[in-house]
């Protein structure tokens, strides 16, 4: 079963000569000869239905709500059970899976190639009137929320990575540890759902006395390995994955490594296999555009061909900034004047019409939708009613910063039934 991890026999494909890319070298301008036949494959992908792990622009439309008892049986592609033969399964009634995978129950058959996530731009970064913020509620609030990627600005300070944007002078968000301590509270809390984190190394030009690069991959596997994340973070089979080499969200769940990490610059796959480069994996749009017009074109890296893009993880870089001086430098930060029409579902500037707009272009949606102030907009949880469009799913959660009470029914935990206590006592007083 691809989702499966078992260390002891899983082999990682890697590229030829190109598994370590650190320093200057980290620079983000490739050419197709940067991939290695193999590991790329070619030909485009064929429209399957939705239970298939089918394009998510082309899967059907449901409004099937989330049921009071979910069956949590999840299909975890299509292996056929050692007690049953094809043809049994064939003619044999399946059950009908009410249980939400990445809050659809629709998902949890599609690759996680084949859906659209909402991403919290600089996720760590929440502070009231700061410059530097990017998110106003905190990350447990934008998980609950349905934010299902992560990305972050990390800085190497006195041998300890911290979360800051620009400068820790300007804005220090604690630790990456720290951080993702959080995280992995949330992930173990929520059985049901895949989280990606992309790492940005802010450092990743530094280098030693001998040219070396300071800051690589390796710097973070300490915060990931003391926070607990390493117990739940996915191996992939390849260092550059296609889009039909993911799994789905069913065997990532039963394969129990439900966390997706990348890394934007100085990756290595020889020393941390787990976490990809993400440009061998993913490519972005135009980053921290101050551009209203929201172009789907090739940002970065530069250089790939049509037909590589076409069959990678691709992210719409939707935070729209302003360039303000302050203290003699420039600095983008989020415009939150025009928020309500970028977090919006139509309109000029809106990322409705990006989605849309990128949908046309590549002839599927993007992956990931990169926003600021993802609860901002002209309804609470336009964000997600975008990404519930373009999936072809009915969104019908609360948002924004209310936990849902389905994520601690479906996993009653001591806090809960402390809490019917305690509600109890009071009706008895």
């Amino acid at each position: 079963m691809r989702g499966t991890t078992d260390d002891s026999s899983q082999e990682v494909v890697t590229l030829t000569g190109s598994s370590r890319f650190t320093g200057t070298a980290a620079t983000p301008t490739l050419s197709l000869s940067d991939f290695e036949a193999s590991t790329f494959g070619s030909g485009t992908r064929s429209r399957l239905s939705a239970s298939t792990g089918s394009s998510n622009a082309t899967a059907s439309m449901s409004s099937r709500s989330t049921s009071e008892n979910p069956l949590t049986q999840i299909a975890g592609g299509t292996r056929t059970p050692s007690n049953m033969t094809a043809t049994t399964l064939a003619t044999a009634v399946q059950p009908t899976n009410t249980q939400p995978c990445n809050n659809y129950p629709e998902f949890c058959n599609r690759k996680y190639s084949n859906i659209t996530e909402i991403c919290a731009h600089n996720s760590p970064f929440v502070r009231k009137n700061n410059a530097g913020s990017n998110q106003a509620l905190d990350v447990t609030t934008q998980l609950n929320d349905g934010v299902r990627m992560l990305q972050g600005q990390a800085h190497y300070v006195n041998d300890t990575l911290y979360y800051c944007h620009t400068s820790c002078d300007l804005l220090n968000a604690g630790t990456v540890e720290d951080y993702l301590q959080t995280v992995t509270n949330w992930v173990e809390d929520h059985p049901f759902d895949i989280v990606t984190i992309i790492f940005g190394n802010y450092d990743y030009e530094k280098t030693d006395a001998n040219g070396k690069p300071l800051v690589t991959s390796q710097n973070f596997v300490d915060p990931i390995e003391k926070s607990g994340l390493i117990n739940h973070i996915y191996q992939p089979p390849k260092t550059a994955m296609t889009l039909d080499d993911w799994p789905t969200l069913g065997e990532l769940i039963i394969g129990g490594k439900r966390v997706i990490t990348f890394i934007d610059y100085n990756f290595d796959t020889d020393a941390v296999p787990y976490m990809l480069w993400e440009f061998y994996n993913m490519w972005e749009t135009p980053y921290s555009p101050t551009n209203l017009d929201f172009p789907c074109t090739l940002g970065r890296p530069e250089g790939l061909a049509d037909d590589k893009l076409r069959n990678m993880l691709y992210m719409a870089n939707h935070n729209l900034n302003v360039d303000v001086s302050i203290a003699g430098a420039s600095l983008l930060i989020p415009n939150t004047v025009a928020i309500n029409v970028t977090n919006g579902l139509n309109g000029t500037g809106s990322l409705g019409l990006m989605a849309n707009q990128c949908t046309e272009s590549w002839d599927r949606p993007p992956n990931f939708l990169l926003v600021d102030y993802y609860n901002e907009g002209p309804f609470n949880g336009s964000v997600f009613e975008v990404a519930a469009r373009v999936n072809n799913v009915t969104y019908n959660r609360k948002c924004c910063g209310v936990a849902s009470l389905a994520s601690i029914f479906a996993r009653p935990s001591t806090a809960y039934f402390g809490l019917v206590v305690a509600m109890a006592a009071v009706l008895l007083i």
